[in-house]
């Protein structure tokens, strides 16, 4: 009899390991059905790592997407996976127990079936608290193993982190190999020997193909027992991402494995979509080097996934490198050079460090000590003189135990500062925090939302989450994303040169929303604020169908604008005392209920609406003539 072996589309992941952003509620309304249709897939990753905190930026509501996402595969009988950092959670930094628990409740209400549950220090410490959490909660617990190849990171040594992971409670495992540096035979003989000494444990593979191991890899843990492999699609696949799932199951149907068909009807349409949300915003944070793979990664190690933050802080770093060697008569430093500096400056400090697992988020901190140490060169500093606090977390203990011994020269560095080693269980070090944030959200009016799911939001995420509630998030992704759009126009991207009208700009930065059109020529007046400086409503500011949003000062008089439905505001284009042109737009407006409407953010005219022309006399004076009362 054949062996089945399935396959899980980590939709989440392919954007993620491909730039910043993950695509709209609406967008995952859009492609879900369309994923479903392919016939091949029996998960599909949703939501979990930085999707959460990337929506809070760009000013959605991640609980929303992750209800919209997981619905309708639920409703098909696909299994839905998440990413889970363990002590981190879906942050980068120690996230306090009662918060991560919590984390599971919300996340099982809200549709995932299973968390995938790693360290990047594969400390057991970090993921079994969070096994025995995600099982109480009604999810299935995968233990995850993350792969790398060192001299630390045997197969022995795999063996046995599996075994403690499964004596731990741990219904699955997964083999992590986020630089896709696993070697393929090495990968086959875990597999292997797991399934001899616990056959009914499921094994789910997630390997990118950066440095161009994975797809033998892939075929090595089939053949070895696994269960369950990662894939992507296009035009997300291949490069620094993940193997594409139709070169997948042609090498295994090929191999005598038992595999789905693909409905490659679907798949185009799945591919055309994923298209148009790349056209829409989130191609603007895409590398194009990202869709590139290079074995320069099998050295260093570093995971596909970064190259993006990680080639801008390259650039950021270039010009202040190169101005001090300009600065001491030496040779400057090409893009290219100083890359292979910090790929072979990663590899030589990264056993010195323990050896951590170069993952979230260890990889960020080896790399941000490779690159300072290169600057440190460059002004003849003595190297690890610039590392940060986070960066002294990891070498203290305080996310859990390194893999791999310090080198005397950073034990002594830490005498130095007087630091001091920790032993202990590094949840110990964070102290429950809900209480906390339950009499934050009470004393703002917030609701705690449907399971708790604000609350978690807020506890796990608080500085964006503010900003989520405050609209702030929005105007600073809002310009962000113009910026982005101008330089794609001005062909300084790095990319084609494109050509966008008013129009088109604007169904990008305020999709799903109407304009507010000026009915005359006219100068605005948001509101008139004779003690404070008077200023358009905050983003997320809720208006009743036909309350007055803001009003047109003519040679006539004053003109009011109602709202023509149960709207908030997406996006001004004019602020206090702009003049405007008939039919351009002053705003642009989103649907809402305004039953939902937060204490915080009101700020209206709460005046009944009124189309006909209000004289100019009396209290309606020219704001461009008003002087701030001191």
């Amino acid at each position: 009899m054949k062996k089945e072996v399935q396959f899980s589309l980590v939709y989440r992941d392919m954007w993620q390991s491909s730039g910043k952003y993950v695509p709209r509620k609406d967008q995952l309304a859009k492609i879900a059905p369309v994923i479903i249709d392919m016939g091949c897939f029996d998960r599909v990753e949703t939501n979990g790592g930085a999707m959460e905190q990337v929506n809070l930026l760009y000013g959605e509501n991640p609980n929303l997407a992750v209800r919209t996402f997981t619905k309708p595969f639920h409703e098909a009988g696909i299994k839905t996976h998440m990413l889970d950092r363990g002590l981190n959670a879906l942050r980068m930094n120690p996230v306090p127990a009662d918060v991560r628990q919590l984390m599971y409740k919300v996340k099982h209400a809200q549709g995932t079936d299973i968390t995938r549950i790693f360290c990047g220090l594969n400390d057991p410490r970090n993921i079994i608290p969070s096994i025995k959490w995600a099982k109480a909660a009604g999810m299935t617990a995968q233990a995850t193993m993350c792969i790398t190849y060192s001299k630390v990171h045997t197969v022995e040594y795999y063996i046995n982190l599996a075994e403690q992971l499964i004596e731990g409670g741990a219904q699955e495992i997964c083999l992590k190999d986020m630089a896709g540096i696993g070697r393929p035979v090495m990968l086959g003989t875990i597999v292997k020997a797991i399934k001899e000494n616990h056959p009914d444990i499921i094994i789910q593979y997630h390997g990118h193909t950066g440095p161009g191991f994975s797809v033998a890899s892939m075929l090595e843990v089939a053949k070895a027992g696994g269960d369950v492999l990662d894939v992507a699609m296009e035009p997300l696949s291949w490069g620094k991402v993940h193997p594409d799932v139709i070169t997948i199951q042609a090498m295994l149907k090929d191999a005598g494995f038992l595999v789905k068909d693909i409905n490659m009807k679907a798949y185009m349409e799945a591919r055309s979509l994923t298209q148009s949300f790349m056209d829409d915003f989130l191609g603007y944070w895409i590398d194009p080097k990202n869709s590139l793979m290079t074995s320069l990664l099998v050295g260093c190690g570093l995971p596909g996934g970064m190259m993006g933050s990680l080639m801008a802080d390259l650039k950021g770093m270039h010009a202040a490198i190169n101005a001090n060697l300009r600065k001491k008569g030496e040779h400057e430093l090409s893009e290219d050079e100083l890359l292979v500096e910090l790929f072979d400056e990663v590899q030589r400090i990264w056993p010195m460090l323990g050896t951590p697992c170069l993952v979230t988020p260890f990889s960020q901190y080896v790399k941000n000590a490779a690159l300072m140490n290169l600057y440190s060169k460059s002004m003849d500093e003595k190297p690890f003189t610039r590392m940060d606090p986070a960066m002294w977390g990891m070498i203290l203990g305080k996310s859990g135990k390194l893999p791999g011994e310090l080198a005397p020269e950073i034990v002594e560095l830490a005498k130095e500062k007087n630091f001091e080693f920790y032993t202990g269980d590094p949840q110990a070090l964070y102290p429950d925090e809900l209480p906390r944030f339950e009499k934050m959200m009470n004393e703002l009016g917030w609701d705690r939302g449907q399971d708790d799911e604000e609350l978690f939001e807020f506890a796990m995420h608080e500085k964006q989450y503010r900003e989520f509630k405050s609209g702030q998030a929005k105007d600073q992704f809002n310009k962000d994303l113009m910026e982005r759009m101008e330089k794609a126009q001005a062909g300084t991207a790095g990319g084609p040169v494109k050509h966008f009208s008013a129009s088109e700009k604007r169904a990008i930065l305020h999709p799903d929303a109407e304009p507010l059109d000026a009915p005359c020529n006219g100068r605005v007046l948001w509101e008139l604020d004779y003690n404070e400086d008077s200023k358009a409503p905050a983003f997320g500011t809720r208006f009743a169908e036909g309350e007055i949003i803001a009003y047109l000062q003519t040679h006539h008089g004053i003109v009011p604008l109602p709202a023509p439905m149960d709207c908030k505001i997406a996006g001004i284009d004019a602020e206090q005392g702009a003049t405007v042109a008939k039919g351009q737009s002053v705003a642009w407006l989103g649907k809402s209920d305004v039953k939902k409407q937060d204490k915080e953010v009101k700020k209206a005219f709460n005046k009944p609406a009124d189309n006909k022309v209000i004289s100019a006399e009396g209290k309606w004076k020219d704001s461009m003539n008003v002087q701030k009362k001191k």
